[in-house]
């Protein structure tokens, strides 16, 4: 009886299972807490031992890359093909805090099975979803007789995703030459739950900034002077109110200029997602949607720009009252962008409109923190076709596709390489990211493996 390639690589993970398991719980025990000062050897240790392993895995090159803060790892493995496309793989090997007075229900830093699911700080986010690779690209040499990767496969898992990737951008610029791909895949994502594989097909970018506001040189008397100088209060509540139509549209001129409209097709197949919104309230803990007309709440949160007031203050904030006209006032805005909206071109946009509206007797200054550009992927991008028909065969169900509504470093490797950006996730809603009882689930993890075995042969024929 012959043996299939896919039945090939099912008997290899079959055979290795329990020894790829022990040696994620080894990974999992070391506490790479990137935002805590006094774990920076820990993070230190986690780079080494994943450099380790990825050698012993079969990467020739496999490198510490020291940054400005925590370290990253690179590996290589070049196809004896030299035509052969080359494929990115991104994830990061730090972790949130954690600790068992949190409320976890063992020690989160000593990974345990239970009811088919892997407990541990990172099991998910991001250790399991890196290292799911390494079983992979053996199961995928197994089952094709191959000796290298049918790709010139790399690898980039950083240190510090957790602490806001501060120095990522520029490790990506210092070595870009040596990161040069046709794909990127990020390995820090998930799907739409158990029973429904779905592939990530974009990230929202971001933009937010502080504005402050002030009036007189000092809080002053309602009495004696109200009504008859500007109030910074005032004016900081005004702007939040007129950020937004009366359909809920961003009322900023031109900020939805350049913006990639979805496709009949995209909302059909959102529209296919077992959604439940009274769920989704419950998790939101609000008690009405609410957003641009004409959009569904999904399509709201993936693939719409939208301007979020995230804070206003100013003035007296104490017990009783206190009758004066403050001297200023701060006013803290997000704004989220998706395809064909520029980073730079908004926040000149919001820093018009903003000046525009201020009137004479109130000073004003912006502050805008770091930008993110968003990313997108076309469905009928051939790369996309080669992950979903990868992750089909892992499933043995049709892939459906969703978009994520937050923003990440994804969008650094997508504008410094200049190639598209997809996303291979196995996690679900119910794994418990940067929350207590952090899990994986055992049987998508394994399936992640098969994904990733079948994946490289795909890129290469693709």
């Amino acid at each position: 009886m012959s043996t299939t390639p896919d039945s090939a690589v099912r008997t290899y993970i079959a055979t290795h299972r329990e020894a790829f398991l022990g040696e994620l719980a080894e990974w999992l025990r070391i506490p790479s807490v990137s935002a805590d000062p006094e774990r920076s050897a820990d993070v230190e240790d986690s780079a080494r031992w994943l450099a380790a392993k990825l050698r012993e895995t079969g990467f020739p090159v496999a490198d510490v890359w020291p940054t400005a803060g925590a370290p990253a790892v690179f590996a290589e493995w070049p196809c004896d093909d030299p035509e052969a496309p080359t494929v990115l793989v991104y994830g990061h090997h730090d972790v949130q805090p954690a600790a068992r007075e949190d409320g976890w229900d063992s020690d989160p830093f000593e990974p345990v099975v239970r009811d088919g699911r892997m407990y541990g700080r990172g099991a998910a986010d991001d250790k399991g979803q890196v290292f799911f690779h390494t079983l992979g690209v053996r199961a995928h040499l197994a089952a094709t007789g191959r000796t290298t990767p049918a790709v010139h496969l790399k690898l980039l898992v950083e240190g510090e995703e957790e602490a806001g990737s501060p120095h990522f951008a520029d490790l990506v610029r210092a070595h870009a030459g040596r990161l040069a791909c046709d794909t990127v895949i990020v390995s820090d994502t998930g799907m739409w739950d158990e029973d429904t594989p779905t592939v990530c097909t974009g990230m929202r970018g971001l933009v937010d900034c502080q504005v402050d506001l002030r009036g007189p040189d000092q809080d002053i008397h309602s009495g004696s002077f109200g009504g008859a100088v500007p109030n910074p209060a005032t004016e900081a509540a005004k702007l939040a109110a007129g950020l937004h139509d009366a359909d809920g549209r961003v009322a900023i001129p031109g900020f939805y200029d350049g913006v990639v409209e979805l496709t009949g097709r995209e909302r059909e197949l959102f529209a296919r997602l077992p959604f439940d919104e009274k769920r989704w309230l419950r998790t939101a803990r609000s008690y009405a949607a609410s957003g641009e007309a004409g959009h569904s709440t999904l399509e709201r949160v993936w693939a719409r720009p939208t301007a979020e007031v995230n804070g206003i203050g100013g003035g007296y904030q104490g017990p009783g009252g206190k009758t004066i006209v403050p001297a200023s006032a701060q006013l803290k805005l997000s704004f989220r962008l998706v395809a064909g909206q520029d980073t730079d071109v908004v926040q000149r946009l919001v820093a018009d409109w903003i000046a525009a509206r201020v009137p004479d007797g109130i000073r004003h200054e912006i502050t805008f923190w770091g930008a993110t550009r968003p990313c997108l992927t076309p469905l009928d991008h051939p790369a996309l076709g080669a992950l979903t028909r990868a992750m089909g065969r892992a499933f043995g169900k049709e892939i459906l596709f969703t978009r994520e509504g937050g923003s990440g470093p994804a969008a650094d490797l997508q504008d410094v390489l200049g190639v598209p950006v997809l996303f291979l996730g196995i996690s679900v809603p119910s794994d418990g990211w940067h929350s207590v009882n952090e899990k994986v689930e055992i049987d998508l993890l394994l399936k992640g493996v098969e994904t990733s075995a079948y994946l490289w042969s795909e890129f290469a024929t693709r």
